[in-house]
């Protein structure tokens, strides 16, 4: 798929997210989805398909994490998107590498800061 099309995608899931719908946010991720959430924070790890990556939002919600995406950045395999995070009364910047394969998300990686993780959601 193209940059562009990759983008339209993220976007569409991004908003998905922000609008509490689970499951057209999850449409467009692979079943064997691949998240990383760096550092050593309560949310800290890899998580492995759907399941997983729903047990990470429930927690997220737990805290009212919200994302507020401020660029997207793509090519045919990657789209990059800065964002600005918000949960436990916290906010920081952060970066969501979005990895793609047939027009699925496959992996995601998350730099964010970490000792606000670690702060809002405590540690491991």
């Amino acid at each position: 798929m193209s940059g562009e099309q990759n983008i339209e995608i993220a976007k569409k899931g991004y908003a998905a997210f922000t609008a509490g719908d689970a499951e057209a946010a999850m449409a467009d991720l692979a079943d064997d989805l691949e998240w990383i959430v760096p550092g050593n924070s309560a949310v800290s790890g890899t998580y492995h398909g759907k399941v997983e990556v729903g047990g990470l939002w429930a927690k997220l919600a737990e805290k009212s994490l919200t994302t507020t995406p401020q660029h997207f950045l793509g090519d045919e395999e990657r789209v990059v998107v800065l964002t600005q995070v918000s949960a436990g009364g916290e906010s920081w910047d952060s970066a969501d590498v979005l990895t793609y394969r047939d027009g699925k998300v496959v992996k995601i990686q998350t730099a964010g800061d970490t000792a606000k993780f670690e702060k809002v959601f405590g540690t491991r």
